[in-house]
């Protein structure tokens, strides 16, 4: 699947006449039209990191924290803490008359059972588990976290803003981590509409009446949540000329992600506003299966390293402007507080050093199968890049293209490739996100606990521990970029170069957020 395969229809796309652009102010002041960046297919934003799914669970769940826009936590669902002089004591207080989507009213043994099953998927949140003594509701709306050492960074995990602790009922946050929940069932601004539920065609959301925004203003996944649209429509176009279309037609009021070569026609549209609402932007990488041959080989993997050059990745699936992305040869992103520079040595850009590294590794022509995306164009094109490189290299490649969502569902898979397994995918990410020792699964070493791909590294989680527990800045900063070099010389992840994007919307939508997803509060029609 190449570039040009997204690009099919595009020479088709016109600029709406006087007409054409009324239709959007034709629209019932109370329905936003959203196209998201790809199919809403896993509802549960716990079992899956899909980006697509944590949007859909903003929607819908609630936070007890939340990182404004300086990365600071401050309260959402919880009133206010507690901490011991000791630091081993957290006692979380709940604001009042929190309401679930049921009816239920939020309780402490929701927000604990929530807290268990997310840590059971959340490289973060596992490591506030491994010193977790107890967690008990104290009365209706506190509950208290003991623990066996203080946690310096707790108010920064419970706030943290991709893959986010979503508190759900108790009743199905008992649901087993590695299983979807059931029913999608949160307290957020706006519930599921699951009779309206049609997977690649469309998602519904209507506004919660129960919610209690807090008083503050929004900031990213912080303060106020209000929800001025009674009613919310995903409208899954995955063809970037009809969702063009759409937009400048007015049939649509908001296109999460458009494709970068059609951004200069939309500029041309009065009625539609470009705008990075993502500073921080988003990094791209291939993950390899280290459980399977041919990269349970670490010397294999290594090869693959080597021969990746960011900028063939970059243009493939970003287009020629070179204003919106940039090569980032280290797994901390440019831009973010750990950042060193470019690790040449270790990613040469060479097809010549990595076909003599993949010769003296032992490759002996096991099969490599790529899955890859056809609805997806900022991740499509980086496995079309990556199979054209590995035949370059005299590996055996298969080229497995699907939606999207059959790729989040296949790499959930462990077995051989012969039995349905994988070699390699591609995604993309928060910078943001992914700037954390704690919090970034690129350089964690789980193992069979951890992300895709399962990285197993006793040393990479002690420097995380180390990161962690750190007495001060120096020593965090230390920790983090023994991490990071460690992570790439054992080639966890293969970083694919760093984008932003220019969302694009109507005009008269107004409120629109800063931050690392599409928050749908505050927005509203002028």
């Amino acid at each position: 699947m190449k570039r040009r395969t997204f690009l099919k229809g595009a020479t088709a796309l016109t600029l709406a006449g006087p007409a054409m652009t009324g239709r959007a102010s034709a629209q019932a002041a109370t329905t936003l039209k959203f196209a998201p960046q790809a199919n809403l297919t896993a509802l549960d934003p716990i079992w899956t990191t899909a980006t697509v799914t944590n949007n859909h669970g903003y929607y819908v769940y609630d936070t007890l924290y939340g990182h404004d826009l300086d990365m600071k936590p401050q309260p959402q669902m919880a009133e206010g803490h507690e901490i011991s002089a000791d630091g081993k004591v957290w006692k979380i207080k709940l604001r009042e008359g929190l309401v679930f989507h049921d009816g239920t009213p939020v309780k402490p043994a929701d927000c604990i059972q929530s807290l268990k099953r997310w840590a059971q998927r959340d490289s973060y949140a596992q490591l506030l588990a491994k010193v977790v003594e107890s967690m008990a509701p104290l009365d209706e709306r506190s509950f208290e976290i003991k623990l066996t050492r203080p946690f310096p960074m707790m108010l920064d995990l419970l706030a943290k803003a991709d893959s986010p602790l979503f508190v759900m009922p108790e009743r199905l946050a008992l649901t087993d981590a590695n299983k979807q929940v059931t029913e999608v069932v949160g307290s957020g601004p706006y519930r599921f509409v699951p009779g309206e539920f049609v997977s690649g065609s469309k998602v519904v959301y209507e506004k919660f009446e129960a919610y209690k925004s807090r008083s503050e203003p929004p900031s990213r996944g912080a303060g106020g949540k209000v929800a001025n649209f009674k009613r919310i429509e995903w409208q899954i176009l995955p063809d970037p000329a009809t969702a063009a279309n759409a937009l400048i037609k007015g049939e649509i009021d908001w296109w999460e992600r458009p494709l970068s070569d059609l951004q200069p026609m939309l500029a041309k549209v009065p009625e539609v506003v470009r705008e990075v609402t993502d500073e921080a932007g988003r990094g791209a990488i291939m993950r390899m299966n280290h459980l399977q041959p041919p990269f349970n080989n670490p010397k294999v993997r290594a090869a693959v390293r080597m021969a990746v050059n960011q900028e063939d990745y970059m243009r493939a699936a970003q287009g020629d402007d070179t204003s919106l992305w940039q090569t980032s040869r280290n797994l901390w992103w440019r831009g973010t507080p750990y950042y060193d520079g470019e690790h040449e040595d270790l990613m040469p850009q060479s097809l010549e050093k990595a076909k003599a590294a993949l010769k003296e590794s032992g490759y002996n022509g096991e099969k490599v199968v790529i899955i890859n995306p056809t609805d997806f164009p900022d991740i499509g094109p980086l496995g079309d890049v990556t199979a054209e490189l590995l035949k370059q290299l005299g590996m055996n490649v298969e080229f497995v293209a699907s939606d999207w969502g059959t790729v989040i569902q296949r790499r959930n898979s462990r077995e051989p490739v012969e039995k349905g397994g994988w070699s390699i995918f591609h995604t993309t990410g928060s910078t943001m996100a992914w700037a954390s020792p704690a919090q970034s699964f690129l350089v964690r070493g789980q193992g069979a606990k951890g992300w895709f791909g399962w990285y197993d590294s006793a040393k990479a989680e002690a420097l995380a521990e180390e990161w962690l527990y750190a007495p001060d800045e120096a020593a965090q900063k230390k920790a983090a970029a023994q991490l990071g070099r460690l992570a790439l010389e054992e080639t966890a992840t293969v970083p694919l170069g760093r984008f932003v994007i220019k969302t694009a919307y109507r005009k008269n939508l107004t409120g629109m957020l800063k931050g690392s997803a599409p928050y749908p509060w505050g927005l509203k029609r002028a």
